[in-house]
């Protein structure tokens, strides 16, 4: 990750002067734009490993942007937002964004969310195993173990985790699991059953259901994977 390049898109100058001196003291190369025309054409010359995108911009909403550049990159896409924007949120994610941070932040969580991100989108997507934490998922042979020990998930449980552990890390919407394990025609009759199979899922994979380390609720957006540091 030492080198990766991350623009900045954000119109306050003290953010992006905070996100630069943090980033670049990281190793990471920093290029920073303050509007969303400017941010776009400055993704398409360089081609940065991430973008971390400010949805309230000047000149254009910042989701108009995101929708732009995600016509055409695949790269992570990092978005602040402000904490009560929990629509913006759900609309981010579901049209491209990787994850999400709210302002105001602490730099931690916002240096463990970019090196998340950085290695999901390194990851092989044919990769047949993926091993997270304790859990391994065999996706060619539909298995799972849990330290070592296998984990019988029913096809809907299976599916649930599959859409989780390919993103790890990533916030999940709601409508985003609805549409992978049910499809687009059944979103509203499957609606009222996904917390109940999330119970489920956790357990068979939390050491402690009632308090989840594994599979985490972001309320009223969707379900992440934690992915340990």
């Amino acid at each position: 990750m030492m080198g990766a390049k991350i623009l900045i898109i954000d119109d306050e100058s003290q953010i992006r002067k905070l996100l630069r001196v943090t980033l670049e003291a990281h190793g990471f190369t920093i290029y920073e734009e303050s509007t969303g025309r400017d941010g776009i054409l400055q993704a398409s010359m360089i081609r940065p490993d991430l973008i971390i995108l400010d949805l309230g911009l000047p000149d254009m909403n910042g989701l108009d942007a995101l929708i732009k550049i995600r016509e055409w990159a695949e790269m992570p896409i990092l978005v602040l937002t402000v904490l009560e924007d929990e629509n913006g949120k759900v609309f981010a994610l579901d049209h491209g964004a990787d994850d999400y941070i709210t302002k105001p932040f602490g730099m931690g969580e916002l240096m463990a969310r970019i090196r998340v991100a950085l290695r999901h989108s390194a990851r092989r997507p044919d990769e047949p195993v993926i091993q997270i934490g304790s859990l391994t998922m065999d996706l060619a042979r539909r298995h799972v173990e849990k330290n070592g020990t296998p984990v019988k998930l029913t096809p809907i449980e299976y599916d649930l985790l599959k859409a989780l552990a390919t993103h790890a890390g990533r916030v999940i919407t709601h409508r985003q699991l609805l549409k992978q394990v049910w499809g687009e025609q059944n979103l509203e009759a499957a609606g009222h059953y996904l917390r109940v199979y999330i119970g489920h899922l956790r357990k068979k994979v939390e050491d402690n259901p009632a308090n989840p380390s594994f599979i985490v609720t972001e309320p009223g957006v969707g379900y992440r994977l934690v992915t340990p540091n």
